[in-house]
């Protein structure tokens, strides 16, 4: 629980994320000599976050580069006080500084994206390299290769342990929130694998998002990130069925949608548009204003389609993508009719971004079985299946496919 705190107070002074770890872990193993014998100190985490510190502070004076080091800390630091004090509560502010300025630099862009992912999770979400490695599928030796190369490649480039302000804030804003938005994503529909959902995920990931929106109160895409993961959680336990299976978002009992979520979910999107500024909206605020669609209707009858489809297309003039379009058609066969959304799909269809998306042709099977195309339809499903990575989704789609045949 302290472990992303401790390490993001020690990486602000040995400007090393790959020590910080190891620094934060020697300060564990203290503790586990020391307690046993001395007790548990009142405060835990402040007892750890001062080892982590002193243990810093004598690697930075062995260092060449002692004094010059030693003025960037502080005389705060250098004259810590004696062990007795060391269950003394850090400054909340100082440490909330700190876990900001690691989760820029863990998501510093000069990582590739799945770099970026582990490290975050391993650092802040305190995964283990095995858990990791798990979650994604990955050999557990080459997700430890990603992070330790992400560690040295931190080191090499010098990044330095800041959050950045003006327009590179901005630029790695959208690095941070695309991070903490894949974690999300990967366990709300889990790309490959024989589960369709990952709860540990969306955890993590929304977890992240709500640090995120304490430490950046300013920021609203921040809140729309943490509003658009609010809602889409809270909708989790209606989006499997008893074996597992995928369950659409029609055939979903809202009575299992979580309200708690719906309402941090509603919150977090009001203080998106409370600190808007001219612009307009951004792209997870207006995500979160969709998903805030959904929640609001009592019944997938009642949603507002045609706000949705408004909202698409605001969408898809900040954030154009072939997958904006596509989730636009859908919204489109809703409020117009599935012919009017199938040409739009029509047209996505020699996109190459979408060439092996699964979903491109399982959108366009649904239309042609709301037209009667049921022959069309069931080899659209078949292709879609063959697409798919994960098991449960690929069985979902043939049996979507065998349903066409007995529609003749």
């Amino acid at each position: 629980m302290e472990s992303p705190r401790i390490i993001a107070g020690v990486a602000r002074i040995v400007r090393d994320v790959g020590i910080a770890e190891e620094l934060a872990q020697d300060a564990l193993v203290a503790a586990l000599e020391q307690w046993p014998e001395d007790g548990v100190p009142d405060n835990p985490g402040a007892w750890l976050m001062a080892t982590a510190k002193h243990r810093a502070i004598d690697l930075v004076r062995r260092r060449e580069r002692y004094a010059r080091k030693l003025a960037e800390m502080g005389r705060d630091l250098e004259t810590s006080g004696p062990r007795s004090h060391l269950d003394e509560p850090a400054d909340p502010d100082d440490i909330d500084d700190d876990l900001l300025r690691l989760v820029f630099t863990a998501c510093h862009p000069v990582l590739s994206a799945e770099a970026r992912i582990a490290l975050t999770l391993r650092l802040l979400g305190g995964l283990t390299t095995v858990e990791i490695a798990r979650a994604f599928l990955t050999p557990e030796k080459t997700l430890a290769q990603r992070i330790v190369r992400a560690k040295r490649t931190l080191a090499a480039k010098g990044i330095p342990f800041e959050v950045p302000y003006g327009p590179e804030r901005e630029a790695r804003l959208g690095s941070v929130l695309e991070v903490i938005y894949l974690i999300f994503n990967e366990g709300y529909a889990a790309t490959a694998g024989d589960d369709w959902l990952r709860p540990a995920l969306c955890e993590d990931a929304l977890r992240l998002a709500r640090v995120l929106a304490e430490l950046m109160p300013k920021e609203p895409e921040v809140h729309g990130l943490a509003a658009l993961l609010e809602l889409q959680a809270s909708r989790s336990a209606a989006r499997t069925g008893p074996a597992g299976e995928p369950v659409l978002l029609k055939d979903q009992s809202r009575a299992r949608w979580n309200r708690v979520l719906v309402r941090r979910g509603f919150a977090a999107l009001g203080r998106a548009e409370a600190v808007s500024s001219g612009g307009g909206p951004g792209p997870y605020v207006l995500q979160a204003a969709i998903a805030a669609c959904h929640a609001h209707a009592l019944t997938y009858a009642e949603t507002d389609w045609g706000r949705i489809v408004t909202l698409y297309g605001m969408l898809a003039v900040r954030a154009p993508s072939p997958v904006v379009e596509l989730n636009r058609a859908v919204a489109v066969s809703m409020a117009e009719g599935p012919g009017a959304a199938l040409a739009l799909v029509d047209a996505l269809v020699g996109e190459p971004a979408l060439r092996d998306y699964h979903l491109l042709p399982s959108v366009r099977g649904d239309l042609l079985v709301r037209l009667g195309r049921t022959d069309e339809a069931a080899r659209e499903f078949t292709r879609a299946a063959g697409l798919a990575r994960n098991e449960r989704e690929r069985t979902f789609l043939l049996t979507r496919a065998q349903e066409c045949g007995s529609l003749r």
